[in-house]
């Protein structure tokens, strides 16, 4: 397989603590279980019998009897049993690497500690501590020097056997996390349509997953119409240009194929709004409107790696720029989707659902021929979402057979799991009946004139849009082939803007259908 794709820190199983090779150990603890590594616990006793406070605050402590001397304690605090979960293990390993790299070491050893009410524990602290030393592209192209902020990072627990195998999967799950945080994190013109496709080449050259390219204008006029308009106005520039790629992967004996995941990923390289222009400031920070794109990519690094022998798996991103110009399309344009559906404009600044559903009918053409076919969306494609569950959580909508099927349920106890948490919303028939056309001659209407955030049900109608759009509609429960799809929108998880892009939900989707 190729290795190809952001750098990886170098990750080591360590087996004593006494080791010479660190320079400061890094604990993450949940107060008042007793620590298994008893050579820190009588000096963490101490200290917190001078100060009870550092049961909730990150420290810097000394050890003197260790050769690392020194050790950074990042407390999780006391734990809500009804409240909380996973992720105060992953914040505390957050806090107390950035501290760890403030106090200048750069061969820190991690020490796992076992909490018996959340399985993955280990695991999340250790993402959290590899997600704290990630270095962002530009930062790396910029100044190579600077591509590492750690020389190594040891990993020590009481049971090595198992912590090898946590060390295995952290290191595969960070892999895919960083993919989708080198495309979702760079700003508009490293990672322009044209360098995406370039990084995709790039981190999956020499493996089996199979790349297509659609770049082609009459191309995408012809057989992705939709897409095309949004393209329109960036068209006339060639760094801009639109591309759609797919990526296939396939196991080595289809018959042992259970399951088909098809994802679409929103690629909006730069929202500018198009005609409808985003105004008063609202323009920053819509880089990050390829997140969706850049989530799964990074969902197929960690197919990649992982090489499921049950499951096949086909990505589509929609590579564009949301530009001005007097070629870009507008409002009250009438338009023929690929499933031969009349679409009539409303709303330029609502061109996520325009440039995935025809990939999705694409797929959703696939689908029918696949075995156990799982259709999705993925994008920043609402500020609704993020009113609606508040920063850091990722909303999963099913349509009629993916209800019936449990995904929600799967993908929500797939996030609790992992720390990659997700909200459940529902498809109604209001956001239906939204959308459909009002003028004589239309099919469905694309939106309103009203930001997401002042619509009524503003995530729900994108969902009940993309359905009807793609021709996905033909395809329910009542119908005599239903296909299951959901959309998955991550605008409040994908990273607030100037925060780093957090590479979400990456690890709820490798948990819910690539871990089990």
């Amino acid at each position: 397989m190729s290795d190809k794709g952001p750098p990886q820190t170098k990750v080591v199983v360590e087996t004593s603590l006494q080791s010479p090779d660190y320079d400061g150990l890094l604990l993450v603890s949940s107060p008042p279980l007793a620590l298994k590594a008893a050579a820190l616990a009588k000096t963490l006793k101490a200290a917190i019998a001078l100060d009870p406070a550092l049961e909730s605050e990150v420290a810097v402590l000394p050890l003197p009897d260790l050769p690392a001397k020194r050790l950074v304690h990042a407390p999780t605090g006391k734990i809500d049993p009804d409240y909380h979960d996973v992720r105060v293990f992953r914040d505390a390993a957050v806090k107390g690497m950035q501290r760890a790299l403030k106090a200048g070491i750069t061969r820190p050893l991690l020490v796992l500690e076992e909490d018996p009410a959340f399985e993955n524990s280990e695991l999340v602290t250790l993402l959290g501590a590899l997600q704290a030393v990630y270095v962002p592209i530009q930062v790396r192209e910029f100044d190579p020097s600077k591509k590492s902020l750690i020389t190594h990072l040891g990993v020590y627990s009481s049971n090595p056997d198992k912590t090898k195998k946590i060390v295995d999967l952290a290191v595969t799950l960070e892999s895919g996390r960083r993919v989708a945080c080198d495309v979702g994190d760079a700003d508009p013109e490293r990672m322009a349509p044209p360098r995406v496709e370039e990084y995709i080449q790039e981190v999956f050259a020499n493996s089996n997953i199979k790349i297509h390219v659609i770049n082609s204008p009459q191309q995408l006029a012809k057989e992705y119409p939709l897409f095309d308009a949004v393209n329109r106005a960036a068209s006339v520039v060639k760094r801009h240009h639109g591309r759609i790629v797919f990526l296939e992967y396939a196991p080595p004996d289809p018959s042992k194929i259970k399951e088909t995941l098809y994802l679409v990923g929103k690629g909006v390289t730069y929202d500018t709004g198009g005609t409808d222009v985003k105004i008063n400031g609202a323009m920053v920070g819509m880089s990050r409107d390829k997140c969706g794109a850049a989530a799964v990519l990074g969902f197929m690094q960690i197919v990649k790696l992982l090489q499921p022998e049950d499951v096949k798996v086909v990505v589509g991103v929609g590579l564009v720029r949301n530009s001005i110009g007097a070629n870009g399309y507008v409002a009250d344009e009438v338009l023929t989707s690929r499933a031969g559906v009349r679409v009539r404009v409303v709303n330029t600044d609502a061109e996520g659902r325009m440039i995935m559903a025809d990939v999705l009918c694409k797929m959703k053409e696939a689908a029918l021929e696949a075995v156990n076919p799982h259709l999705f969306t993925v994008a920043t494609l609402t500020g609704h979402a993020f009113l609606a569950v508040g920063e850091g959580y990722s909303i999963v909508m099913d349509n009629g057979p993916a209800h019936k099927s449990g995904n929600s349920g799967r993908v929500q106890r797939a996030g609790d799991a992992i720390g990659d948490i997700f909200e459940i919303s529902r498809v109604r028939q209001e956001d239906f009946q939204m959308h459909r056309g009002e003028c004589v001659g239309d099919d469905v209407r694309q939106g309103n004139n009203q930001p997401s955030s002042r619509t009524p049900r503003g995530h729900q109608g994108p969902a009940a849009f993309l359905i009807l759009a793609s021709g996905l509609d033909k395809h329910g429960s009542g119908n005599d082939r239903p296909l299951k799809y959901s959309h998955l929108d991550i605008a409040a998880s994908a990273g607030e803007y100037p925060k780093p892009a957090t590479g979400a939900p990456v690890l709820a989707l490798a948990k819910a259908y690539l871990l089990g």
